[in-house]
């Protein structure tokens, strides 16, 4: 199977980082096909940077080829409902796929982040997979770090020290290490931290894996059907005939 894995910012390092750690889990016969948006910010950090990389999202899925499945390689998954309506092959979120992973693991699980300002748009993402009563905190790291390709290894000994505490004083079943720039870190960290730890790309190449396999038809009733045609002005015409059912 093709599985498109997009990473909707301009970060080519952190596609590298997602497809390294994604390729140890794919099955054999998985395609991992890492895309990096062409315009919009270094890292998603906020609610209006998820829309602006949400938008472009669109513009990729709607421009690749021969697909089985996407993956959406943000934490906050940008635009996942948005292409879940529009495309007929199945869409994964990255927090979405952690999350549920996670529930799959123990009862409660707690976000560990690198940077407080994910915060509030990590905790909108729990309120939109309707886990909030699942969730047993989300941990940010404080301070500014040097290179967000780099930032893993950078903090690498305190996002482990904020894992153990989570679990200790929020007493989280599972950790999931949040964020396309720690791709690959729960793997190395592992044997640190007394829960399982999640990480949020392989837990999505699994899922998508499994929704492709199960071959599910696209709905044609529901809130995610394709919506009606409709005409649109200035979008890339890849997306506009996706729209426009053309």
């Amino acid at each position: 199977m093709r599985l498109l894995l997009l990473n909707p910012n301009t970060t080519a390092a952190v596609t590298d980082l997602l497809l390294a750690a994604a390729r140890t889990v794919a099955a054999p016969g998985t395609e991992l096909i890492p895309a990096t948006a062409p315009r919009g910010v270094p890292y998603i950090a906020t609610r209006a940077e998820a829309v602006l990389g949400g938008a472009v999202a669109l513009e990729m899925l709607a421009e690749a080829e021969g697909l089985d499945g996407a993956i959406v390689a943000a934490f906050g998954d940008p635009g996942l409902g948005g292409a879940r309506e529009l495309f007929d092959f199945p869409v994964v979120g990255m927090a979405e796929a952690a999350m549920l992973t996670a529930c799959m693991l123990g009862r409660r699980f707690s976000i560990v982040t690198f940077a407080q300002a994910l915060e509030p748009w990590y905790a909108e993402a729990v309120e939109w997979n309707g886990l909030s009563g699942r969730c047993a905190a989300i941990r940010c790291l404080d301070g500014a770090f040097r290179d967000i390709a780099e930032v893993q290894e950078e903090k690498e000994a305190l996002l482990v020290d904020l894992a153990a505490r989570t679990v200790a004083e929020d007493r989280a079943d599972v950790v999931i290490l949040a964020g396309a720039p720690l791709a690959g870190l729960a793997a190395r960290v592992a044997d640190r931290v007394p829960v399982p730890l999640v990480d949020g790309v392989q837990a999505a190449v699994k899922q998508a894996e499994a929704l492709v396999s199960l071959r599910s038809r696209k709905a044609t009733a529901g809130s995610y059907r394709r919506p009606a045609p409709k005409p649109s002005l200035g979008l890339p015409p890849s997306l506009a005939r996706r729209i426009s059912h053309g």
